[in-house]
């Protein structure tokens, strides 16, 4: 779904508001339970039922922006309560997604429906290519839903478009079907299938599924004077129509003591991965797959345990960068920054990473503190990290980044997963399967397969504040102004 949307821009003026109130020293004072009443005032055209329904619903929309999970909300709390709740925890709460199941649609299970567009046509093509024989016309079709398979025939078949897919959003985005419908409709997470890859927050319409934010939890820290260090990914300098340097400074202006670009990682991630998969070629290793996109390095341990073995085991560029700024800091804040829901998961297990922040939430803390990027300077470096490096933002960054640091790269042969939809998956599962033995690899297959869970790569996360297409035009400027090519 694009993310010029109204649930985008509910969730970044909630942020911002609380932001403000918190740098204001009054997040957890009654001036925050005026904050549905004046996104809703009276006369205000409802979205919902009603305008109270709408409020009410803000409520819990809140509570997901300041950390809290939605399904410990009591109506009788007053978002005041919830505030200190949030400014006195020590350290964000389990699980990092929160369904709001009130804003839920309970959307009916995937299914075709005929449009009044149907002719009723001679020609009958829905009904002559269904299988199931699901389908009869009566001055136009109908059809029968307990025969029919969902194949999709008809619609594909229908020379006026009259047949329609009606799907679940949030389901049809899964790509691990960690999604279903619980006993009263609505949708629930099974988090020991789900990959955190954040599609079903970007698809669901009706802004159910959400992110639980640990801005509070970063201001927090600025606001007590602790060492607190900004490590910004690659794909962050693609969301900003800036340079990298104004965005530095930005974060500066922030609070933040040190911000470091965590492409200065993923040269060291480059490295270590080009060394390993030449030495898993060595000892007649089948093949190598990257590891720096957290969503599918779950994806495989869960899902794909075939391949689980050939996950190269480098860590990743965010790790890197945290390890080094920790080694140089021991006493200080570790808060990465990126566009991706998986990244915020992979903080959880990493001792060197304390927070984790998206696109959208820099961008709201910017606007609370009325920073303009655009006006700033630029803090130029002495020494950048290599274009390579920042490329790692982009489909086929990492590969290329691996090739530029082998010996014998004529050995590569290499393979793109660009993105896990249900497609990506069954890639995943051919690899696994030629791993164990189970079939013969085919010609086209690779030895270094790079995997990217977003299609487009970090650019285009579930998190992110620009369309694709700017931020890869961006982001080829950040690249251009690296150092090297290697490092």
């Amino acid at each position: 779904m694009n993310i010029n949307n109204n649930a985008t821009n509910v969730k970044k003026e909630l942020l911002v508001r609380i932001a403000k109130l918190q740098l204001a020293g009054m997040l957890d004072s009654r001036e925050i339970n005026k904050i549905p009443t004046q996104m809703k005032p009276m006369g205000a055209n409802p979205i919902g039922c009603c305008i109270f329904h709408d409020r009410e619903l803000l409520k819990m929309r809140i509570l997901a922006r300041m950390g809290i999970s939605v399904e410990n909300y009591n109506e009788q709390n007053e978002l005041d309560e919830y505030a200190k709740e949030a400014l006195e925890r020590e350290k964000p709460t389990w699980p990092m997604i929160t369904v709001l199941h009130e804003a839920c649609n309970g959307c009916v299970k995937q299914n075709f429906m005929v449009t009044n567009a149907c002719q009723g046509c001679f020609a009958r093509p829905c009904m002559v290519n269904c299988p199931k024989k699901a389908i009869h016309v009566v001055h136009h079709a109908h059809i029968d839903a307990q025969k029919c398979i969902h194949c999709g025939l008809c619609e594909q078949n229908c020379p006026y478009h009259a047949i329609i897919k009606i799907t679940v959003p949030c389901e049809a985005a899964c790509p691990v079907g960690a999604i279903s419908k619980g006993e009263d409709g609505h949708e629930i997470i099974d988090f020991h299938k789900c990959i955190y890859c954040g599609k079903c927050m970007t698809e669901c319409p009706f802004g159910a599924m959400m992110d639980k934010s640990q801005l509070v939890d970063v201001i927090k820290h600025i606001m007590n004077g602790e060492k607190v260090i900004a490590i910004y990914a690659p794909s962050i300098a693609s969301q900003f129509r800036v340079l990298a340097g104004q965005i530095e400074n930005g974060l500066l202006k922030l609070g933040f003591s040190e911000c470091v670009e965590v492409a200065v990682g993923a040269d060291i991630t480059a490295n270590k991965e080009a060394k390993e998969f030449e030495q898993r070629m060595e000892k007649g290793d089948k093949l190598m797959t990257t590891s720096c996109c957290s969503a599918y390095v779950r994806a495989v341990h869960i899902h794909v345990p075939d391949l689980d073995s050939c996950v190269s085991e480098t860590r990743s560029p965010m790790h890197y960068t945290a390890e080094l700024v920790k080694k140089e800091y021991t006493d200080c804040i570790t808060v990465f920054i990126g566009p991706c829901l998986a990244k915020r998961r992979e903080g959880f297990d990493d001792e060197y990473v304390d927070y984790v922040i998206t696109a959208e939430e820099l961008n709201a803390f910017f606007f609370a503190k009325e920073i303009e990027l655009s006006k700033l300077e630029s803090i130029e470096k002495q020494n950048k990290p290599s274009s390579t490096a920042r490329n790692f933002a982009r489909t086929g960054g990492v590969a290329n980044a691996v090739k530029c640091r082998l010996k014998n790269p004529e050995l590569l042969k290499l393979d793109i997963i660009n993105g896990l939809n249900k497609e990506g998956m069954k890639k995943l599962k051919m690899y696994g399967d030629i791993n164990a033995g189970k079939i013969e690899p085919p010609d086209n297959a690779g030895n270094l397969v790079e995997v990217m869970s977003c299609e487009g790569g970090c650019i285009a996360g579930p998190c992110v504040i620009s369309k694709t297409t700017v931020a890869s035009v961006q982001l080829d400027k950040y690249v251009k102004d690296s150092d090297c090519e290697v490092k």
